[in-house]
């Protein structure tokens, strides 16, 4: 697809990490040998940054601002799309197809995303792919994207 380039963030919609923000590192149109339908490889957060005050020492601001990533395999009928780009060079080459065929490997690659997501958080660019899907927001979504209407209705009567 033409739209999902390297860099785009995108929501996940179903699964664990449905609502997470995710960007996308490589896509993939034809798919693969392993995922025969169209995917892409993204890096995610799976635990946000909690919020920094000026009255917070300067060791418990640096522990709330500690981002825990994932990296996935994705199939593009489960990611919508955002207008939001991330520039993250450092995630092109750390994270590929071979990535996920052993553990130590893909350990070491959730540690490049965790390092480079939270150099770009503390930064203080791209602010909103860092925190989380407001409630309501998240439950539209995937309710929208799961067509059922009637879970909206409930999750809104909850929450008011």
């Amino acid at each position: 697809m033409k739209f999902l380039k390297v860099g785009r963030v995108a929501i996940i919609s179903r699964g664990r990490y449905a609502g997470k923000k995710v960007v996308i590192i490589q896509p993939q149109d034809n798919g693969s040998k392993k995922h025969p339908f169209p995917h892409a490889i993204v890096a995610g957060i799976e635990r946000y940054p909690l919020q920094v005050t000026r009255r917070m020492s300067k060791a418990r601001s640096a522990k709330r601002s500690k981002v825990k990533p994932f990296i996935k395999v994705v199939n593009y009928n489960h990611i919508m799309p955002t207008r939001y780009t991330l520039e993250l060079e450092g995630l092109k080459g750390a994270v590929t197809n071979e990535t996920f065929g052993e553990v130590s490997q893909r350990e070491e690659a959730k540690k490049t995303v965790k390092k480079t997501l939270e150099e770009r958080y503390l930064s203080g660019k791209n602010r909103w792919f860092f925190t989380p899907l407001r409630e309501y927001i998240q439950k539209w979504v995937l309710s929208d994207l799961l067509g059922r209407e009637e879970a909206w209705e409930r999750a809104m009567r909850r929450s008011v």
